[in-house]
């Protein structure tokens, strides 16, 4: 028999390119993350609210509106087309620059600093949005400009200003914790972007330096470093919230108390629905249940990596890449100060804590991320 051998057709860039259909994996363990989320601030908020606001309720309504207007903005993100996200980095770094300045002239002093903007309906606070706008800004320069990543003056030098004013504008608040956080994602950045080992040594020892600096300044910073080492020598003072902390995790033991029979979020444990949720989750759920939380929060980053990977453009996959490690770093501090591994400071849990700036940031990471996923290739 003659059999014609049918020619392979060539496959266009464009079909190759064109976007496909969102990673359901990573949309399954994301929505999962939310639903634990929501129970999480059911049961924590609830004493707290009904002593401030009467309603025991009051954060858990308010969550769920947060979470409608986060789940609209994920919708949209996975439908916009990817040459207008790449053509927002200029505008989303100086949006957040003017936010972070305006914070201490027109923003509300709460606990000492000037970390938000009041709206009436909503407290926003700049820096969680800010981390989007950087990762956006700094993958397009490393992206596009690969020429100059191993030049110091015209290539890093651009960015550290650019980081430096963000960080500058953060500690005039003062935000400490959100200047770290920045400054590690564009380290992580530099790192995955083939900047040259001798300057990501120096940039190193630079933050390290600036960081002990910072510390060694302010005598409240260094107040919170000697309690966070020994958090019982001042357990009424500086190691309060750490001791509280430990406390709950010690009452849940293997399998917890039970859902909402914490009893250190009724009047000890200071933001139980927010800084300090893991330590709820802890006490109620035990050993077995926040071991479940952090599995599928292993789980999801697994499937972001796999998204940044999936890139073939640099700038996709610096991007991808950048807004994982902006809710994997939330995740590891806020993970790290529950548990007594760092000194206390003002970082949300990604998708569990209460706060609508924390929900609205982590869920426009991830629709951005479901984006990018269409282009993912394995």
């Amino acid at each position: 028999m003659n059999v014609r051998r049918q020619k392979k057709q060539p496959v266009l860039p464009s079909q190759e390119n064109a976007p496909g259909q969102v990673d359901w994996w990573l949309l399954a363990l994301f929505l999962l993350i939310l639903g634990v989320g929501v129970l999480a601030v059911l049961s924590a908020s609830g004493p707290t609210a009904l002593r401030k606001y009467h309603d025991s309720y009051f954060f858990f309504k308010r969550q769920l509106l947060f979470m409608g207007l986060g789940g609209t903005a994920v919708v949209i993100l996975c439908c916009l087309p990817r040459s207008f996200l790449n053509r927002l980095h200029y505008w989303g770094i100086g949006l957040a620059m003017i936010l972070l300045a305006l914070c201490p002239v027109i923003g509300p002093r709460i606990n000492g600093a000037q970390r938000w903007i009041d709206l009436h309906f909503m407290m926003i606070q700049p820096m969680e949005f800010t981390r989007i706008a950087l990762v956006m800004y700094v993958a397009y320069f490393l992206g596009t400009k690969k020429g100059l990543v191993k030049e110091f003056t015209r290539g890093l030098l651009p960015l550290g200003i650019v980081t430096g004013l963000i960080c500058l504008l953060l500690l005039l608040q003062p935000d400490y914790g959100g200047a770290a956080i920045m400054c590690m994602l564009v380290f992580f950045l530099f790192l995955a972007g083939d900047v040259k080992s001798s300057h990501l040594i120096t940039i190193m020892c630079v933050l390290l330096v600036g960081g002990l600096a910072l510390i060694w300044l302010e005598p409240y910073r260094i107040a919170r470093v000697l309690a966070f080492l020994d958090p019982f020598a001042d357990k009424q003072g500086k190691g309060y919230q750490l001791v509280q902390s430990l406390l709950a995790l010690g009452n849940g033991g293997i399998f917890g108390v039970g859902l909402g029979g914490s009893v250190q979020k009724i009047r000890f444990l200071p933001e139980p629905h927010n800084d300090f949720i893991m330590s709820v989750i802890g006490e109620e759920a035990g050993f077995v249940g926040i071991t479940f939380v952090m599995l599928l929060f292993a789980a999801f980053f697994y499937r972001c990596y796999k998204v940044a990977l999936g890139q073939k453009v640099l700038r996709d996959k610096l991007t991808a890449y950048g807004l994982t490690m902006a809710m994997a770093l939330s995740f590891t501090m806020n993970l790290a100060v529950a548990l007594g591994a760092m000194p206390p400071k003002g970082v949300a849990m990604p998708f569990l804590s209460y706060g609508g700036s924390s929900l609205l940031s982590n869920m426009i990471c991830a629709g951005l991320l479901l984006h990018y996923s269409r282009t993912s290739r394995e």
